[in-house]
């Protein structure tokens, strides 16, 4: 598919985009490579997978950096944020794509500690090297977004419950983003096809995915939906501060937060 930003478009902005040695993250830190932005490639342990990006955008002309942390951890979100403004300066772009809390193992506070307070966190701790003009864009789904009037599947549950608590915690630091001139906007979309998320709901539930694709026609893959949060990086902001990806017909007659 076509870049979603015009190259030069992006020319001189940095961009640190949470989450992206694989996935959602990884095509929309090219995307924003590809449109002139420096871009920071977060990681928490795929580290090859980061710099395997940075690789790639570096041969194509840009500049990206590979940048480790646990999100959950502030002493890390810390080092990371001096890492890019040791590189580069300051931020002028922060894509908050990082999210889980369906994987084994970590705990059963972890959806709630990354998709809410780690969120917050990050926010918090890349403000200071935001000049006004900036722009914040914060990744959801309409599961997640629209999860107090929406059903959704039982498994997923927890994790939209988690992801809804971090988007109103955000939007809760709109007068401070505001009196910043940071700018913010939420993209919401659909389950995505070959997301982890969309990997282990089907594990978890086979037929899970088929049968949400089946019920609204046809879903987003991970370059569509990505080319649609990269794209939120140089569109107006809405009113609302929030860009509904997709068909959201099931969702209407619910209430987004402004």
């Amino acid at each position: 598919m076509a870049d979603p930003i015009a190259p030069g478009t992006l020319d001189g902005v940095r961009a640190l985009v949470t989450g992206s040695s694989r996935g959602i993250g990884a095509d929309t830190a090219s995307y924003l490579a590809a449109a002139g932005a420096k871009v920071a490639v977060n990681y928490r342990n795929k580290a090859r997978r980061a710099e395997q990006i940075v690789a790639k955008v570096v041969e194509n002309g840009g500049a990206a950096i590979a940048v480790g942390a646990d999100l959950t951890d502030h002493d890390s979100v810390v080092a990371m944020v001096t890492t890019i403004n040791d590189t580069w300066g300051g931020l002028d772009l922060l894509v908050l794509n990082a999210s889980g809390g369906m994987e084994a193992g970590m705990g059963d506070d972890y959806a709630l500690r990354l998709n809410r307070d780690a969120q917050v966190d990050v926010l918090r701790t890349a403000l200071p090297l935001m000049a006004p003009g900036s722009r914040v864009v914060f990744v959801t789904s309409h599961q997640a977004h629209f999860v107090e009037t929406a059903d959704t599947l039982p498994e997923y549950l927890p994790v939209a419950k988690s992801k809804r608590a971090g988007e109103l915690a955000l939007r809760a630091l709109l007068p401070q983003l505001t009196a910043a001139g940071v700018e913010f906007v939420v993209v919401s979309g659909d389950m995505i096809e070959g997301t982890i998320t969309a990997t282990l709901l089907e594990r978890i539930n086979p037929g899970a995915i088929s049968g949400r694709r089946e019920s609204v026609g046809r879903l987003y893959n991970v370059s569509e939906f990505a080319a649609e949060v990269a794209a939120a990086a140089v569109e107006p902001i809405p009113v609302d501060h929030t860009r509904l990806v997709g068909d959201v017909s099931e969702f209407i007659g619910t209430t987004s937060e402004s």
